[in-house]
Formats: structure tokens, sequence, C-alpha cells
């Protein structure tokens, strides 16, 4: 059991860094207020190697193991969990693709994004259902060789900017994947939803009429579709975690910088237990999140189930991210409550984490059943 990172790790580290502290943190406040989509940030993170880490390496991608793909994405969202959503969401309608798409669909949907900037959205929410996938309403009709798709998806990320989407839907009640390219006649896109925080990242959602899918676009076979989507949560709940982790070690230097330079009553702030106590904790939580996403991910890079791991992570990590946020807030007094310290944006940032890709209640739910599965723990 080893705790350190390898050279090549902790130089992906530093490359990350480097590339947060020139492109992403200089750009957060400018995307979170304007509402913009950061293009310019993402086209750099994909000349710098830094978008579709997951892509095999036989369609033009660098494969790169979970566990690298959570050290990166750690140091970005430490600059701005938007901007770090932004380059990092494809992950989520790739995979699908990557674990049950044959070779003409990897080849035709995977290939061109290594390529080129592209984006690509994972369309499964909608409504009526969220964390619940067995309640989503979207059908596909099969009609010959083609399915016809109606339906509407909900705070679908990058879902104005994606070249296709994974779109899930039922066809005779049962869970099926289907790449839907985005140009296709009958998608409507929405327009931008005016969320609380992550405000880089595009939201929308995406209503489908009468969309027709070749019946090649079809991912596995019918009924496939409940699979193909928890099986990407294993793959990508490790990357939110370290999303999360980021906005914890934001807030824990934003609060340790604050605490070391402000005095009241001829104190350093960080003298008085009350605050310095606070800062102990966040550093404390921020390792133990750490170590379980770490090991999230390295359970899945290895072959073996993650499912567990990978909810008490996601968890874990999201309760760390929105409590760290708040103390933060906490630590800068008035400062805390104005935009004129990054706090108050870690704290809108934050709380998403203990919504999207299933609730913090349902990463409970998933550690339950495995513990009902289990006849002793060691």
């Amino acid at each position: 059991m080893k705790f350190s990172l390898t050279a090549e790790q902790q130089e992906l580290v530093e490359k990350a860094r480097t590339f947060t502290k020139e492109w992403v943190a200089p750009n957060a406040v400018k995307y979170d207020r304007s509402g913009e989509f950061p293009r310019d940030v993402c086209q750099e993170a994909f000349n710098q190697g830094f978008m579709n880490p997951a892509i095999p390496k036989k369609y033009g991608g660098v494969e790169e193991s979970v566990l690298d793909t959570c050290l990166a994405l750690e140091e970005i969202c430490t600059g701005c969990s938007g901007i770090g959503t932004a380059i990092d969401a494809n992950g989520l309608s790739q995979y699908p693709v990557i674990f049950a798409g044959n070779d003409y669909q990897k080849k035709k949907f995977l290939e061109p994004m290594t390529q080129e900037l592209m984006f690509s959205a994972y369309c499964v929410t909608e409504p009526e259902a969220g964390s619940d996938v067995s309640r989503i309403k979207t059908t596909a009709k099969k009609i010959g060789n083609d399915y016809v798709i109606n339906g509407v998806k909900w705070w679908i990320t990058g879902g104005s900017v994606a070249s296709w989407y994974f779109v899930l839907a039922k066809v005779d009640d049962k869970a099926t994947g289907f790449i839907v390219p985005a140009d296709t006649a009958g998608i409507i896109r929405g327009v931008k939803e005016q969320n609380l925080g992550q405000h880089a990242s595009n939201t929308i959602r995406i209503t489908f009429e009468d969309v027709k899918v070749p019946q090649e676009y079809r991912l596995g076979e019918e009924g496939d579709g409940f699979k193909i989507a928890m099986k990407t949560f294993d793959h990508t709940r490790p990357g939110i975690a370290s999303g999360a982790n980021g906005i914890t070690k934001a807030a824990l230097n934003i609060g340790l910088t604050y605490a070391k330079g402000r005095r009241t009553f001829d104190k350093k702030l960080i003298s008085y237990q009350g605050i310095s106590f606070k800062l102990a904790e966040m550093m404390t939580k921020l390792d133990a999140a750490r170590y379980m996403t770490y090991l999230a991910a390295d359970l899945f890079d290895q072959g073996e189930d993650n499912s567990r791991q990978a909810a008490q992570a996601k968890w874990y990590a999201a309760e760390v991210a929105m409590w760290s946020a708040v103390e933060c807030c906490q630590i800068l007094g008035g400062y805390g409550y104005t935009n004129e310290m990054p706090a108050e944006k870690l704290l809108r940032d934050a709380k998403i984490y203990q919504i999207y890709e299933g609730a913090s209640e349902i990463q409970k739910m998933i550690i339950v059943a495995k513990l009902m599965r289990t006849r002793e723990v060691h």
C-alpha cells in the first residue's frame, strides 16, 4: 500500500496546477458573472491534453487512468469548479460509448473528439426522473431499422455545445442507451438554466420530438441502458469527488491566507482556537476525502467493483466541500458574504456536488445496499 504519487503523477499534478494558475483561476470571476461558456479555456485544456482523458489509445486518446484524471481535476476545480465541469463533462457521455459501444461507434463518435475541440452530453435526467433513473418517460419506438425518440431531458450539462448526446430512453419499457447526433431533426435545445452556481457550466433542457436514430446508434442491446448508466457512474463519481475536493482545497487556502493576515484585538485571527480549529478540521477532512477518492479510482482502474467506494467518496467529498465553503465564509466574516472575495462563489458552486450524479441520499442508499449483502465488515 503506497500513499505517495509516482514521478509521472506528480508531473501531471504540477502541469494541471500551472494550467489552473494561468487559465482557470484568472477567468473564474469572468465566466461566473457572465454565464458564458468558457470555450477559450476548454480549447487550451484540449491543447494541453486535459480533455477526453478516458478515450482509448486505439481511437486516438491517451486512455488515462481514473486516478490520474482525479489528480488533474482536483487542481483544475481548485481554480473554478464551473470551468472544471465544462472541461470534464465529456467524460460522462463518452464512457457509455467506451463501455458498451462497438468499434464502429467508437471510431465515429470518439475518435473525432481527439482531433479537435468537441463536446458531448449525457441525457438521462428528466423533470420527474433524476436520481431515480427508472422513472424516465422518454421513449424510443422501433420503426423498421430506426428508433424514434420522444421526451424531455432536463439539466443537461453541456447540452447547447454538444455535437452528440448519450440518451437513455425506454423501448417497450426497457431502458436503452442511444448515441444521438445533436443536429438530428426534431431536437429542440432550450435556453441556459440560471443555476445557483457553476455558471460557467452550460446547462439546458432538451426536447426530442420524433427524433429518428438509426439502429446502429443503439448502445448494446435493448434493456442494457440501466447497466450502462450505473457502470458510467462508477467511472465518473471519483472525478466528481475530486471536483469537490478542489473546492475544499480552495476554501482552505482562502481561509488560511485570511486568518494568517487578519488581526483582531491585537492578535492574528489564526491564533484563536475558534478559527484555527476550523482550519485543522478542514485539512483533516480534505485528506480523508482525498484518500477515499483515490481508493475508489484505483479500484476501478484495477477492474474491481468500486460501487460502494465511489458512492462513499462522492457523498463524503461533497459534504466536506459544502461544509468547508460555509466555514470559509465564516472565517472571512463580512467579506465572506460579498463577491469581493471568492468565498461566496465556493459556497454557490459546492452545493451541486451534493445533488448531481446522484444526490447524497442516493449514495447512502448504495452503501447500505452493499452492506445488506455483506455478512460481516472486516
